[in-house]
């Protein structure tokens, strides 16, 4: 590929150092920048509608010869307005352009123009200002529009995209091999490039776009795939398997099919030379713990040590007591490190830890301060790692010498999505429950019904049970919705007067919502009005019924994920969404809910309904954001680009010379990310 398309966009002809420096706002640095630089819609002038057709308050395009122009007249300093008169034969329209004299200049009586802009006026007198204007005999028809910066203008990008395309396009800058190419059914990179800025037709652009998404998903899970080889270093821990006896039996349940395979993969993955990096993916309650504990089974009886970081403190006590009752009949020792212990109880922890005589070490972040050595660290599982940044992952790592990683999500994803999010991890997926978990029972209301639910909440809390209140995390903006604290009051007062209200929200110190949480555990607080800060929470066998409010302001995986908290006991447990969304987009999601208790069902179908958002946070867990591809209307680009991506590795031929122009552009995506 020609190396003056990495030179500093400053050099191209119509850029200069000033704009150089309002591209770099947009990200682009470099002549490659700019060809990449994408359009995110068009205005297609293909299209035009008679004046008369023309709606008024709504954005148009009309086709029009000019007939009269006024003179120019200047309202107030600094603003002067050009009117001129326009007409497409039948019916005629004022167009009104503020502080443009080149393009009021530009306009000749007598000659056609198309014009976009927003239809003012009425029937019968219509106006349009500040429009687009392109000619008639524009061969351009379908314009771009650019993100943009202030300083920047729709023409002047596009001018500027012109001209670093003349100077790409006669270099090679196609970089996937032939019969990719062919393979893929995709166009050449040139050709797409083309066409994705300057499209001639509407029929041109998915398909251009179709190849620029295929480049930037191979390109990813290429990366990721590179990766996960580079993390895989020799480890000192490759472990011999251990008779499973002991620890089967001291459970007091049988395993699941979907448990006993990812524990055969993580114990396969145990015996390598390479350090395991395996990720659980299941359901709420689908047991993702029980394949954890058989992990630090494995390590203990190999002599080495495990330790498990957990994003609170209330869920690390649960899963000390979890691994306790598994693991300590076999033998298996097991400690508690947590922020709120004493200095002095610290110390005895990070002693034990030291000399060796914990086993397995269960905790917060505390777990990898500095005061935290291991004698023999051989396991390092991450619960909910999103939850964790990297620096955090990396220094509990760099506690051990290339330990072996499991990380747990209950985040129930499409396998597709995981492999892109999590692609640099081998992926367990637990997709079966346990026998004997109870269905939640899940229904959707108007705010009508609101007084019979709650009713029947009563009801169960004066049968001993405890209840959720979720309402959405108040935006600015967002008058309708009550704030979590005002509610809980207002419910005190009426509806749950008598029974005991908890308050929970993202706004508290960690101190008081770990303290807030214990309460409603310990059954000293009966109904808990919180945000979705419960999402990702501790067992309360005892919580049977749980209500959301403005259900349609969650995602389905989301509102899944809440369900979760409930039914986790022997009480049959419930769920009442409450929406005054009636729209049939809102029916159609909820509607997925209570049909289905499958978590990866659900996630499929939000994934179709809303898009990857729920999945993928705002900084894309550390990746280099995607720019073409949506990897909910890209299905079948992610598939594709998938199975190229691992038939080049598997095959070893990412590494020979004709991948070369592929590899450079794998390395130069991470660069950036990195950067």
């Amino acid at each position: 590929m020609s190396s003056r398309l990495d030179e500093s966009v400053k050099y191209l002809k119509g850029v200069g150092p000033k704009r150089a420096e309002l591209f770099e706002k947009l990200g682009v640095k470099t002549v490659r920048d700019l060809i990449y630089h994408l359009p995110r819609s068009y205005l297609d002038f293909t299209s035009p509608v008679p004046i008369a057709a023309a709606a008024p308050e709504t954005v148009c395009i009309i086709e029009a010869e000019v007939v009269k122009k006024d003179r120019p007249a200047m309202i107030r300093k600094g603003m002067t307005v050009y009117r001129l008169l326009a007409t497409d034969g039948p019916d005629d329209i004022t167009v009104t352009i503020f502080n443009s004299q080149y393009l009021f200049d530009s306009l000749k009586v007598g000659e056609k123009y198309l014009l976009c802009g927003k239809v003012t006026g009425n029937l019968a007198r219509k106006e349009m200002s500040s429009p687009t204007v392109i000619k008639s005999c524009s061969e351009d028809k379908i314009r771009p529009n650019y993100p943009l910066t202030a300083g920047l203008s729709q023409n002047v990008v596009g001018n500027c995209v012109k001209n670093a395309l003349a100077l790409a396009l006669p270099a090679d800058v196609e970089f996937l091999p032939a019969d990719i190419v062919k393979k893929a059914g995709l166009m050449p990179e040139a050709e797409a490039l083309k066409k994705v800025h300057f499209p001639k037709s509407r029929e041109e652009i998915p398909e251009a776009r179709k190849r620029l998404a295929f480049d930037e998903l191979l390109t990813l899970r290429l990366g990721m795939m590179t990766m996960r080889e580079r993390v895989r270093s020799k480890t000192t821990f490759s472990m011999k398997r251990p008779d499973m006896e002991g620890y089967f039996s001291a459970l007091p349940f049988c395993l699941t099919k979907a448990q006993k395979r990812a524990i055969e993969e993580c114990m396969s993955d145990m015996e390598k030379e390479t350090p395991m990096n395996r990720l659980v993916l299941g359901d709420v309650g689908s047991g993702k713990t029980a394949v954890a504990a058989a992990c630090c089974y494995i390590a203990a009886k190999n002599g080495a040590q495990s330790v498990m970081m957990a994003p609170t403190e209330i869920l690390a006590r649960q899963h000390f007591a979890s691994l306790k009752s598994a693991l300590e009949p076999s033998g298996v020792r097991v400690g508690l490190l947590v922020g709120s212990m004493t200095k002095k109880q610290k110390a005895e922890v990070y002693e034990a830890c030291a000399l060796g005589e914990k086993d397995v070490i269960v905790g917060t972040h505390a777990v990898f301060q500095q005061g935290a050595e291991y004698k023999k660290l051989g396991l390092v599982i991450t619960d909910e790692q999103h939850r964790f940044g990297v620096a955090q992952r990396s220094a509990l790592a760099k506690k051990g010498k290339d330990p072996h990683r499991l990380v747990m999500s209950a985040t129930p994803i499409p396998r597709t999505l995981a492999l892109m999010i999590y692609g640099e991890l081998d992926i367990s997926v637990l997709d079966e429950l346990p026998a004997g978990r109870k269905k939640i029972e899940t229904y959707a209301v108007t705010g009508k019904m609101r007084e019979r639910a709650f009713a029947y909440v009563k009801k169960e809390l004066s049968a001993g049970g405890q209840a959720y209140i979720v309402c959405p995390a108040v935006e600015e903006g967002d008058s309708g919705l009550k704030n979590v604290s005002d509610y809980a009051k207002e419910l005190a007062k009426g509806a749950f007067s008598g029974f005991r209200i908890g308050v929970l929200h993202g706004q508290l110190p960690s101190a008081e919502k770990e303290k807030v949480m214990q309460k409603f555990k310990d059954g000293e607080i009966d109904v808990l009005v919180c945000t979705t800060v419960v999402e990702v929470g501790v067992d309360v066998p005892n919580a049977s019924v749980m209500v959301v409010e403005n259900a349609d302001r969650f995602g389905l995986s989301q509102l899944h994920q809440l369900r979760g908290r409930v039914g986790r006991g022997e009480r049959s447990s419930f769920c009442i969404l409450i929406t005054d969304n009636v729209s049939e987009e809102s029916k159609k999601r909820l509607r997925v809910l209570s049909s289905t208790s499958s978590g990866f069902e659900i996630s499929e179908a939000d994934l179709e309904l809303r898009g990857p958002g729920d999945f993928f946070g705002s900084a894309q867990h550390g990746l280099p954001p995607l720019k073409i591809a949506d990897l909910a209307a890209d299905r079948e680009t992610v598939r594709l680009a998938q199975d190229i991506a691992e038939a080049l590795f598997d095959t070893g031929r990412i590494t020979l010379p004709g991948s070369a122009p592929l590899r450079a552009r794998v390395e130069s995506l991470f660069e950036r990310a990195e950067g």
